[in-house]
């Protein structure tokens, strides 16, 4: 068993050393045939490694080598590029989504966590935890074109549809930030509940909802009005929000489940089994199913949305964390 940490007051985990040789990890990497089926990129903090999982097949298709605890992981719109970020080597790295390889690492300082890109699929931005900031890099070549201060220990990240708006989970500030894009400077906050973590925008770019593992629930932000419209209650320790027909899912981290209530009521649904310490999780295009990655139990739980039950398990290496939209479009 990994041990479990009380809650990410570092937000980079106590990472035990399990002996992976290079030469083992290199063993695990297969390059798979193209394919076109929707892919699952999922970061395994102590494996030092990005999983690939069709998610029509439902298995492991490559594993990438991936240095420095990655920990956040994102993929532009077009599905070319995964970028993955590493807060023990202060690296971003930038991915060929379909060669399965690393082109570039970027080292970008302090402590990149949580990671997002435009959707023009231009720029990428990443979360300072440590320097309170957030960084704009040009998504071809990684080069670094602003900063832009938030809150205290920046987390998740998410862009609004129309990609005017960045807005930055900010954990020790019990904060939303609000970025302007355009001139990458900070127009707003929306104070939400305690110790934010993940945050996710809805498609209609009109609501956005943060995981406050603190406080075990959810905040539901107004964007126009940049208000508080709603607080939902879920299970201990929430990590990250996935949206899909209408409802919300949420990790619990401490009770192994995701919680599930519907967005227009914001009343409870379900209360839904999964792996051991849940954190990443995301939906697929259609909304038809909703996939988790479960640190515990090195599984990716895949639940179908209509049933409320998880349908299948793809076992995955060491520790995923999967903290982004860590789904890859292939058509």
């Amino acid at each position: 068993m990994k041990e479990r940490e009380t809650i990410p007051d570092m937000a980079l985990r106590p990472f035990r050393d399990d002996g992976l040789k290079w030469a083992a990890l290199l063993a695990l990497l297969v390059l798979a045939s193209p394919v076109f089926a929707d892919e699952a990129f999922v970061t395994s903090q102590p494996a030092n490694a990005l999983n690939i999982v069709d998610l029509e097949t439902s298995k492991v298709v490559a594993t990438i080598p991936v240095l420095g605890k990655p920990a956040g992981i994102a993929v532009t719109p077009d599905g070319r590029r995964a970028f993955v970020t590493s807060p023990d080597d202060h690296v971003v790295s930038i991915i060929d989504a379909a060669a399965r390889t690393v082109t570039a690492r970027i080292d970008v300082g302090g402590g990149p966590l949580g990671i997002a890109v435009h959707p023009s699929g231009g720029t990428v931005y990443v979360a300072d935890w440590y320097g309170a900031r957030v960084l704009a890099l040009e998504a071809e070549s990684g080069r670094i074109t602003g900063t832009v201060e938030t809150g205290l220990s920046p987390s998740g990240l998410a862009v609004t549809p129309d990609g005017r708006l960045l807005l930055s989970a900010d954990r020790d500030s019990n904060a939303v930030s609000i970025i302007d894009t355009g001139s990458l400077t900070k127009v707003g906050e929306v104070r939400v509940g305690e110790r934010p973590f993940g945050v996710t925008i809805d498609a209609d770019g009109k609501r956005a909802y943060t995981a406050n593992v603190a406080s075990d629930d959810v905040s539901v932000i107004d964007l126009e009005s940049r208000t508080v419209a709603g607080t939902v209650k879920v299970g201990k320790r929430p990590y990250a929000v996935a949206l899909a027909k209408g409802r919300a899912f949420v990790t619990d981290q401490y009770e192994d489940t995701v919680s599930v209530f519907d967005v227009a009521s914001l009343e409870p649904v379900a209360r839904i089994p999964v792996g051991e310490y849940p954190e990443g999780i995301a939906a697929s295009r259609d909304g038809s199913r909703v996939y988790v990655a479960n640190w515990e139990t090195n599984t990716l739980s895949v639940i179908d949305t209509a049933t409320l039950k998880v349908v299948g398990e793809v076992p995955v290496a060491d520790g995923p964390r999967a903290f982004g939209a860590f789904i890859r479009r292939t058509q």
